[in-house]
């Protein structure tokens, strides 16, 4: 009985990491996604310190 359940939490732990993986990756490829669009987008005039415009405001 105990070999049962340590197989099945086994599995239990291996598909849960797979599908944590899984989220993480769609995750990581929207987050690159809006990046991209956000660098391709941003203003082309300078701005008042005379660098480059940043597409974000940190």
């Amino acid at each position: 009985m105990v070999p049962l359940l340590v197989v099945l939490l086994l599995i239990l732990l291996l598909a849960g990491f797979g599908f944590a993986v899984k989220v993480l990756w769609w995750i990581a490829i929207a987050v690159l996604i809006v990046w991209l669009l956000g660098f391709l987008l941003r203003g082309a005039g300078p701005s008042a310190g005379g660098a480059r415009p940043r597409w974000y405001r940190w």
